[in-house]
């Protein structure tokens, strides 16, 4: 039984057709681009002919119906669009570009296949077809099939289309212009899509005109998303949103972005609106008010101050902090805190230059004349630096930002360097207590194997110790990757903290069968036999505890003496403890004359 969620298998004739269709207008593209190459924009496979339209306006143009043959025709034909530039037509007329290149390919479509009617349409055509409010042309694109398309000209015809139909749909009593900018028309290569939207907020009640405004312009934006989605165009497609109060105002006030757009902008949709002021503008009607003249007199004055604060800008705050910031990432990568702004300046010399002799002192002087000027600037010393003054700096600043991540990468390696040996140190240190603590003798990995025979330490600690080893040796060649690095520190962490954790937990158990609890009034001491010697605890509840070492020879406490929990927590560390303790009479005698005839010994299971 066939799968029924496989898809449908298309006819073998039909995908036959398909392909013969395809070839033939590669082929009637290739014979069009040859002989017109830069100055065609476009070829498309446009939709297929309304029969039921021909008829109609066969009928209304010639009083009688359409032939069989004639409908034949109209149902074979392949409709194609040829968008040609003449922006540079060397003379010709319009019409008269129009009728050769028409003549020219209609005869290449012959040649190529009966069935190709294409129709020629001139880029200024198109635009003034939109002028005149026409927009049959541009629906017939959305819907075509893109054959060629160098400047993506369709392709935006294509986006804009659709996503203006959306938007009508939704907001038809709103949106009065719908308006390309100009260079979508003139077939210009770029990465972008603009189109201008004009919304009426004349008779808004509810809401406030900006609300309308932002709600309207926020579902209009989103619409664009999925147009890019339908119509599957990768350009960016951006969407302009003016409310027509708005709009007005920016005419009255000469803004050079609006009559820019009224200039060049090329209506997709218009309400009477856009074009009346785009001819008004065209008859130089639209001029900009006594007003309008002083505000963008007012606003040169006021952009050359502004450029002025920005050059100063430039250099106390951007330039500055940019040499500033890496200069201390530099002193904490190297383990210093992050330094205030002197420090910085101090430190980066003393430690880089003086001290580790990595880095040049011009290097420092870059920062310190850098900080100068930020100072100079915050207290009001320097309130005008030309743009010679900022090149120089800049040009210094750069040196200087190269020369740093030259000494990051000089401190990382001696960071890495620290690292491993720091790593492969503690590792080893940990690793030979624990073979003390069990009596294993070395070399490491040996005892260890023999530890992890014995069951006492898992098989992973013992590769673990292994790696770290191989790591260091890697180092020493030059050979280890900061990713093994990395690796190696994490595990190396790992492998401290339980080797550390089984000492302790080992030696804590052999230090209480070391410890002596004994009792005194309401005091509690202990007493920890190591060897030769005990450690004696007056008052184990005391905040500042007396600790007294003594020797012990033949069953007694001899030479007692002051001692530390310092003392006794290293030799703790260092001793061999009993495996059994036994209080013999003598002990518990001398115990007695230290702290009285009362004393109680505990007794621990």
């Amino acid at each position: 039984m066939a799968n029924q969620n496989s898809e449908p298998k298309i006819p073998e004739e039909i995908k036959q057709k398909f392909d013969e269709l395809k070839n033939k207008l590669q082929k009637f593209k290739k014979d069009i681009l040859q002989k017109f190459d830069k100055y065609v924009l476009g070829i498309a496979l446009l939709p297929p002919r309304d029969i039921e339209r021909e008829r109609e306006s066969y009928k209304k143009d010639f009083g009688k119906e359409l032939s069989k043959q004639e409908e034949a025709e109209i149902k074979n034909s392949i409709s194609t669009l040829v968008l040609v530039d003449d922006s540079d037509s060397k003379g010709l007329s319009k019409f008269g570009l129009r009728d050769k290149l028409n003549e020219i390919v209609e005869k290449i479509a012959k040649d190529t296949d009966l069935n190709i009617k294409p129709d020629t349409i001139l880029t200024s055509e198109l635009r003034e077809n939109c002028f005149d409010g026409k927009y049959e042309l541009l629906n017939l694109i959305a819907s075509s099939a893109i054959i060629y398309d160098p400047a993506d000209m369709l392709a935006a015809i294509k986006i804009a289309e659709v996503h203006k139909s959306m938007s009508l749909k939704k907001f038809d009593k709103y949106i009065v212009s719908y308006v390309a900018a100009g260079s979508l028309f003139r077939g210009e290569k770029s990465h972008d899509i603009d189109v201008y939207i004009v919304v009426d907020d004349t008779d808004v009640k509810k809401m406030s005109r900006f609300e309308l405004k932002d709600k309207l312009r926020a579902i209009i934006i989103q619409m664009g998303f999925q147009a890019a989605d339908i119509t599957g165009v990768k350009k960016l497609f951006h969407i302009q949103v003016y409310i027509l109060t708005d709009f007005w105002e920016s005419v009255k006030d000469a803004s050079p972005v609006i009559f820019t757009f009224l200039r060049d902008g090329v209506p997709l949709y218009d309400r009477g609106v856009f074009m009346p002021w785009k001819l008004l503008l065209k008859m130089g009607r639209i001029r900009p008010s006594p007003e309008s003249i002083d505000m963008h007199m007012n606003m040169g004055e006021k952009s050359i101050e502004l450029a002025r604060d920005r050059l100063i800008s430039v250099v106390g705050q951007d330039l500055y902090y940019g040499v500033l910031n890496p200069a201390q990432a530099a002193l904490m990568l190297y383990g210093i805190a992050p330094p205030t702004h002197r420090e910085t300046i101090r430190l980066l010399n003393e430690i880089f230059v003086i001290k580790e002799k990595m880095l040049e002192r011009k290097y420092v002087d870059t920062l310190e004349k850098l900080f100068r000027f930020y100072k100079d600037i915050e207290h009001g010393k320097t309130k005008i630096i030309s743009g010679k003054e900022i090149d120089d700096l800049l040009k210094s600043a750069e040196e200087y930002m190269k020369r740093i991540k030259k000494l990051f990468s000089q401190i990382e390696k001696r960071v890495e360097a620290k690292t491993i040996v720091e790593v492969y140190d503690n590792c080893m240190a940990v690793a030979n207590d624990i073979l003390k603590l069990e009596k294993q003798k070395p070399p490491v990995v040996k005892g260890f194997k023999e530890l992890v025979k014995k069951r006492i330490i898992p098989e992973r600690f013992s590769s673990i110790l292994e790696s770290v080893i191989k790591a260091k040796k890697d180092y020493d060649k030059k050979s280890l990757t900061k990713q093994e690095l990395e690796k190696v520190r994490k595990n190396a962490n790992l492998f401290v903290g339980a080797m550390v954790e089984y000492i302790q937990r080992k030696r804590g158990v052999e230090l209480q069968r070391a410890k002596i609890t004994f009792k005194y009034g309401d005091k509690f001491g202990e007493v920890y036999l190591l060897e030769d010697e005990a450690f004696i605890v007056n008052d184990i509840d005391a905040k500042q505890k007396e600790v007294g070492i003594a020797k012990v020879k033949d069953g007694k406490l001899m030479n007692l003496k002051k001692s530390s929990l310092v003392e006794l927590e290293k030799a703790m560390a260092e001793k061999s403890l009993p495996k059994h303790v036994f209080v013999s009479e003598s002990i518990f005698e001398d115990l007695k004359k230290l702290f009285g005839k009362d004393i109680k010994i505990s007794v621990n299971y």
